[in-house]
């Protein structure tokens, strides 16, 4: 396997990989997320390749002053299991250190609720239990 930033090429297979394993909301969030790294520092922005060259995994890091956020880490469901989590993790970390990032967030959220194990397992601590949300919408008052 190897590592490297991704490449406008690159487009088709990740947003293959991004429609098997996320929601279509999630879909669109990650694509915006995506374009707008890309516009900004696309070193952050990261694919695993196969032997063959085939593109199996993908991962969307930001920056805000001295943190890190990752967002979007996706792998080929036929490749998970195989440590191309960890290593796209694992490569961004590294990545982060040479930018000055001194501490990562990571959202989790309904649909990357599963990953939590696994970011446990490569030394992530969980330090907020739960995020709160609520939208709000306009509606006229009736006024009687």
């Amino acid at each position: 396997m190897r590592l490297r930033s991704f490449q406008l090429a690159d487009v088709h297979d990740v947003l293959r990989i991004w429609q098997m394993t996320a929601s279509h909301q999630k879909e669109r969030e990650t694509l915006r997320v995506l374009y707008e790294q890309l516009a900004y520092d696309r070193d952050l922005v990261i694919v695993a390749e196969a032997p063959d060259q085939r593109v199996i995994g993908a991962i969307v890091g930001t920056i805000d002053k001295h943190t890190g956020f990752f967002y979007c880490l996706a792998v080929d469901p036929n490749f998970q299991k195989q440590r191309v989590g960890t290593a796209l993790v694992r490569e961004l970390e590294y990545r982060f250190l040479q930018k000055g990032v001194k501490r990562i967030w990571i959202t989790v959220d309904k649909g990357t609720e599963k990953l939590l194990p696994f970011y446990q397992y490569l030394g992530y601590s969980n330090t907020c239990s739960t995020r709160l949300e609520k939208e709000l919408f306009v509606s006229q008052r009736c006024t009687g």
